[in-house]
């Protein structure tokens, strides 16, 4: 697991290192397009690269933001297009977890399509989140506003964790994965409470 972990850190600095702002764009589709490419490898890196010079905070923060938008509407549309049939069919081949993909599902059901703007900052759901909300045809405009309203947050945060370590970016990397779920709930509450004291003034 630690092997298959290293190639993919080294495929999205060679990505990134290459395509600059294009390849954290492309970098962010795939993670969010159903493939499990760790964005928790992506931002950081992307972080690092601000904290040399080589980008800008804002513009590595949006190119995250529509990567993620772009890879999660192309998952969409495969739930729209061809419903879980195609999914369960063709899904091993483009890794997709069945395991994972029902828990999106059941979560999708049961919350609906708040799910999508709250998958974007959960570990493991917010790379399937897309599918159900396709396969159940959500409003794609919704789909969009929601998807872009989680995954700014997310991207944002994780760059400047990056920015913030520098040289040490990596040396973190292991224990991204398991605080995922933790920084997932802080930025969902922190949202929760600006809207709510918005909603009191």
């Amino acid at each position: 697991m630690e092997g298959i972990i290293a190639q993919l850190g080294q495929f999205v600095v060679n990505l990134i290192s290459s395509f600059g702002y294009f390849g954290v764009f492309i970098a962010m589709a795939i993670e969010s397009a159903a493939i499990p490419l760790p964005s928790e490898i992506i931002l950081p890196f992307t972080g690092y690269m601000v904290f040399r010079g080589d980008f800008q905070l804002g513009p590595a923060t949006v190119a995250a933001t529509l990567g993620n938008l772009f890879g999660g509407m192309i998952a969409y549309y495969v739930g729209v297009w061809g419903g879980r049939p195609f999914v369960q069919k063709y899904g091993r081949y483009f890794f997709i977890n069945q395991k994972e993909l029902a828990m999106t599902e059941r979560l999708f059901a049961k919350h609906g399509e708040i799910t999508v703007f709250i998958g974007r900052l959960l570990p493991v759901v917010r790379t399937f989140i897309s599918l159900p909300a396709g396969i159940a045809r959500m409003n794609p405009w919704k789909m969009a506003f929601y998807t872009v309203l989680g995954a700014l947050p997310w991207c944002l945060f994780l760059i400047v964790v990056g920015q913030k370590m520098g040289e040490n970016w990596n040396s973190l990397k292991p224990l991204f994965h398991r605080f995922d779920l933790l920084i997932g709930v802080v930025i969902v509450s922190g949202i929760l409470f600006l809207i709510w004291k918005h909603r009191r003034r």
